[in-house]
């Protein structure tokens, strides 16, 4: 997740995907301004087929906080997708 999610972002900013880790932050070291943010949201949105609330949003501030909340939602569906099951 974490190679596809570097990825996602250098398609919005001109940064090597190398040189992208968990602890950039989108508008001061990638400097993506609000439209480019909102566009990448909804291509991981679409990409990893996540749902995100615009309210989680303020709190992605890194490259980090993302591919927590991606994760966190995959789990969580995992585990509702078991739970179905039983």
């Amino acid at each position: 997740m974490y190679k596809q999610l570097k990825e996602l972002v250098t398609q919005y900013v001109d940064v090597s995907p190398e040189s992208i880790t968990r602890d950039s932050r989108f508008v001061e070291d990638l400097e993506f301004d609000s439209l480019d943010f909102i566009a990448m949201i909804g291509d991981i949105e679409e990409h990893f087929q996540i749902e995100m609330d615009i309210s989680d949003l303020l709190e992605i501030t890194t490259v980090g906080d993302a591919l927590h909340y991606i994760e966190h939602y995959a789990m969580s569906q995992k585990a509702n997708a078991s739970a179905a099951y039983e």
